[in-house]
């Protein structure tokens, strides 16, 4: 079976295709198996190299040999480059079509689940039904600006007869003002105590009486 039909699995009338998360495990197992293989393949070639520096000047023959195999290893090492560029291509091909399905898939099931919510819808129904809200809410503003609107119960009173009155009552109470000050001018003042002043403290007679002492001394050096 070949590379392709092992990771694949094997085709035909009965087989069973693999799955795109199959099918990308298998490349990424097929990619790690080669990378090892390169390595394996580096190292030998490494060695054969040694070998034909070690036999160049003792043993021709077998540094020829060690040459030799040298090259098949780095010409498989060739292949093995050119192969795992091609399953990494074909990976990430793979990968972006997985992607664009899974995507797509999704769009689908979203697709249906607003069918489903918009199955029992009518616009015109719809319309209908916006239009009953607006009628309620006007009809409901209605009712607000009613109620709130001052109620007389039948009484109207003219404004200029409201002014006049007011008027009056604000000159009986300026007069009434005028009258209490005129009052308070005629009140009697007090009389003049007949009792006499307290006499002055002890401390400031004595006071006075170093004053005087000290202008007397005063004039006395003058003279």
């Amino acid at each position: 079976m070949s590379l392709l039909g092992k990771l694949f699995g094997a085709g035909g009338k009965g087989g069973k295709s693999a799955s795109p998360q199959e099918a990308i495990q298998r490349l990424r197992d097929t990619e790690e198996m080669l990378t090892k293989k390169q390595e394996f393949l580096e190292k030998k070639i490494d060695q054969e190299l040694i070998t034909a520096k070690k036999n160049g000047t003792k043993n021709k023959r077998a540094a020829l040999q060690a040459l030799k195999r040298k090259k098949r290893y780095e010409k498989q090492l060739g292949q093995i480059d050119g192969t795992l560029s091609t399953i990494e291509f074909q990976r990430e091909a793979l990968e972006n079509a997985n992607t664009n399905t899974e995507v797509l898939k999704n769009l689908g099931f979203a697709a249906k689940a607003m069918k489903a919510a918009h199955e029992n819808m009518d616009i015109d129904k719809v319309d209908d039904l916006m239009q009953d809200i607006t009628e309620q809410q006007e009809l409901a503003q209605e009712i607000s600006d009613a109620i709130s609107k001052p109620v007389g119960f039948g009484e109207e009173f003219d404004e200029d007869d409201l002014l006049a009155e007011l008027e009056e009552l604000e000159q009986e109470e300026l007069d009434k003002n005028l009258l209490e000050i005129a009052s308070t001018e005629n009140v009697p003042l007090p009389n003049v105590p007949s009792t006499s002043l307290p006499a002055r403290p002890a401390v400031q007679k004595k006071q006075e009486e170093d004053e005087d002492d000290m202008k007397d001394l005063e004039a006395w050096a003058a003279n």
